[in-house]
């Protein structure tokens, strides 16, 4: 393998890894003439603080929101038969068991379809309005006892219509004024109520209205589904709640229709009772003032570009000639250096360019690896050859203050290199030149007539 010549210097890779040496004593002055411009901490957070702030806000934002929605909502499905929380209804289903009944939970449609056709009593409660009108009136149909708690604009137009929501009652509510046995035993609801109002032509179909709140409706309708079976409709899940299921008579009325036979169905729809054929599509869903606006919105970013736009080809034609100074290059890189804490890249940079120098004083082809410069400049100083390795090769500095010492050894070498090729320096009272320096030189070349001092 070859050695490295002084072209294979120029990465800052190439640096060779040696054991760390001691950094060489100087004038303490010197390291304090030249300030440290490595960016501190605190220089780092002034220059980076509107987006430190930012990040705050947006990192707060996300732990209120999860901290607001880990509070607000309550764990399990809500009015789910094995929730116990405030919000289920697992209190209503275990009191229903104790007295014989049995209860089934079904979050699909077919096994919930199947326990109505064997007679048994269904309470439902689509949450999300998952069931679409097909569905809601093949389990009314199916069913002989059905309790459809809380339903939706489209439950209500399937199975009862005349039938509409009223908003929410104004308070408690006395009196059940229906001849329906589980209200007359109820007697009285709790407050958070949903109502409902029955227009005339729900009226002559056998609709009739219990739990009336004033002038506004009823808390519960009851009447015949499509099947002929019997058909009720609570207003709110309010009823039915661990949370209320104990106020008022609240636990009258959900037992009395709850436990109306010894077979209840407890179905909550799920994912897979929706009917995919029955989705909307995107352009379904889409309001009709959409199309126009985006079609629009496109001609006027066209006529925008095309009247603030550039004409096309080069936005300058002619060359202009730039001359930036490469003392201002030299500074600009540094400084670069300076902020990214490169020390070992920059004094690379610097070992290149001293290296260099040095080759061309002792005229040294450049074909020249850095050993034979290293072996050169120490016989040309005198200096100790390891030395002068270390300080062109082998040290790292680990602190401003030593890119600043290497960076001034570098200088003195160069200079002293310069010095011992000067023929000056041969004159008497001059300074004496350094060991070895001229002899060698006049030993290689006994027949050259050169000034003393001064190689090939």
């Amino acid at each position: 393998m070859r050695a490295p010549t002084l072209d294979d210097t120029a990465p800052a890779g190439a640096t060779p890894a040696g054991p760390p040496s001691p950094e060489p004593a100087g004038d303490d002055s010197v390291g304090r003439s030249a300030p440290a411009v490595t960016p501190t901490v605190r220089a780092f957070v002034r220059r980076r603080r509107a987006w430190i702030v930012i990040a705050a806000v947006l990192v707060l934002g996300a732990l209120l929101v999860i901290a607001i929605q880990g509070g607000g909502r309550q764990p399990g499905a809500p009015l789910a038969a094995d929730n116990p929380a405030p919000a289920g209804a697992k209190a209503l289903v275990e009191v229903l068991r104790a007295h014989g009944v049995t209860v089934t939970e079904a979050r699909a449609f077919d096994p919930a379809i199947e326990a109505a056709e064997r007679g048994a009593t269904v309470l439902v409660y689509d949450e999300h309005g998952i069931l679409d009108r097909r569905r809601l009136t093949e389990m009314a149909a199916a069913a002989d006892r059905l309790v459809v708690v809380e339903p939706g604009f489209a439950a209500l137009e399937s199975l009862a219509p005349g039938v509409r929501l009223a908003g929410a009652a104004s308070g408690p509510i006395e009196g059940a004024d229906c001849d329906l046995g589980p209200a007359e035993r109820a007697a009285a609801l709790s407050d958070g109520q949903r109502l409902l109002t029955i227009d005339d032509d729900a009226a002559d179909a056998g609709w009739r209205g219990c739990f009336r709140d004033a002038e506004f409706g009823f808390a519960l309708a009851t009447g015949q589904g499509p099947g002929g079976g019997d058909l009720t409709i609570v207003g709110a899940t309010t009823v039915f709640a661990n949370e209320s299921i104990a106020e008022a008579g609240n636990a009258a009325l959900a037992i009395g229709l709850a436990g109306a036979s010894d077979d209840l169905v407890w179905y909550l729809p799920g994912p897979g009772d929706a009917d995919a054929a029955d989705a909307p599509t995107i352009g379904e869903l889409t309001p009709g003032w959409v199309s126009p606006v985006m079609v629009m919105a496109i001609v006027v970013v066209v006529v925008a570009g095309i009247w603030r736009g550039r004409r096309f080809g080069p936005l300058v034609v002619e060359n202009l000639p730039v001359h930036v100074p490469a003392g201002e290059t030299s500074e600009g890189r540094a400084r670069l250096y300076a902020r990214a804490a490169s020390r070992t890249h920059a004094l690379d940079q610097l070992r290149v360019g001293a290296i260099r120098r040095i080759a061309r004083a002792l005229r040294l082809p450049r074909s020249a690896d850095v050993d034979q410069v290293t072996d050169a400049a120490a016989r040309a100083t005198g200096r100790d050859e390891a030395s002068v390795r270390r300080l062109l090769l082998d040290a790292e500095p680990t602190a401003d203050r030593g890119l600043v010492d290497l960076a001034g050894e570098l200088t003195l070498l160069e200079a002293e290199v310069q010095r011992t090729l000067d023929p000056r320096t041969t004159a008497p009272g001059s300074r004496a030149r350094a060991p070895g320096a001229t002899d060698s030189a006049a030993t290689e070349h006994p027949d050259r007539d050169d000034h003393a001092g001064r190689r090939p």
